[in-house]
C-alpha cells in the first residue's frame, strides 16, 4: 500500500505531497530553514488566497502571508500538530491576519473623516461591511469548526477530505462544517439579512 494512500493531494492538483506536519514541526522548533522553505512551497498559496479574499489587494495578501511564515518561523510552538492539520492553522492565521489588516485600514478611513459627497459609493462600503462582518464572524467560532470551514472553503477540500486531514470520522468532519455554517448565520442575522447580506455572503463563500 502506498505510504500517501490516506493523505489529501495538494490543492494546486500536483502529484507532490505536503511535508508531514509533526516531522516539519520537528524540524522548525530546531532551526532548519528548509523546513520553512517546504511549509511555504506547500501552503503559502493558499494563505495568499485566503488573504486576497479577505482584503481584494493582491499586494495586502502577500504582506499578510509573509507574516504568517513569519510568525511559523519565530514561533514554531504557536502550532501544535496534535491540534489539527499545519494546513488548517497557516489557513486561519492568514484569515486572522487579514481581518485585522480591514480593520486597521477603516480605522484609518475614520480618522480621515468623510470623503466626497454624502452618499457616494454607498453601495461599495455596504458590500465591504458586509465582507468584513462574514469574516470576523468566521474568526469567532470554535477552532474545530473554523478548521474545518477553512479546508472546505478557502482549501476545496471535500467533507471526507477533511476529515482525513483533521484525523476524525466523516460524521464528525460533516457535524463539524454544519455547525460552522449554522454558528455564521446566528452570528449574521439581523435586520440586514437578505440578498447582499453577510448571511448571504456566507453561503456564497462555501
Amino acid at each position: 500500500m502506498s505510504p500517501h494512500t490516506h493523505e489529501v493531494v495538494p490543492v494546486d492538483g500536483t502529484t507532490r505531497y505536503p511535508p508531514r506536519d509533526r516531522e516539519l514541526h520537528r524540524r522548525l522548533v530546531y532551526g532548519d530553514e528548509t523546513a520553512l522553505g517546504e511549509a511555504y512551497d506547500a501552503y503559502s498559496a493558499l494563505v495568499r488566497a485566503v488573504a486576497r479574499r479577505v482584503t481584494g489587494s493582491t499586494a495586502v495578501a502577500g504582506e499578510v502571508t509573509q507574516r504568517v511564515f513569519i510568525e511559523l518561523w519565530t514561533c514554531p510552538y504557536a502550532f501544535e500538530p496534535g491540534h489539527g492539520s499545519l494546513r488548517a492553522w497557516l489557513s486561519i492565521r492568514g484569515h486572522h491576519g487579514a481581518v485585522a489588516r480591514v480593520r486597521e485600514a477603516e480605522a484609518e478611513r475614520a480618522a480621515c473623516g468623510p470623503e466626497g459627497e454624502e452618499g457616494e459609493d454607498e453601495a461599495p462600503e455596504t458590500v465591504e461591511e458586509a465582507r468584513v462582518s462574514l469574516h470576523t464572524a468566521l474568526t469567532e467560532l470554535p477552532l474545530p469548526e473554523r478548521e474545518a470551514l477553512h479546508l472546505a472553503c478557502f482549501a476545496g477540500r471535500t467533507y471526507r477530505q477533511v476529515a482525513v486531514e483533521l484525523g476524525i470520522a466523516e460524521t464528525a468532519a460533516t457535524a463539524r462544517l454544519r455547525n460552522a455554517l449554522s454558528g455564521l448565520a446566528d452570528r449574521l442575522a439581523g435586520p440586514s439579512s437578505g440578498p447582499g447580506s453577510p448571511a448571504d455572503e456566507a453561503r456564497d463563500e462555501c
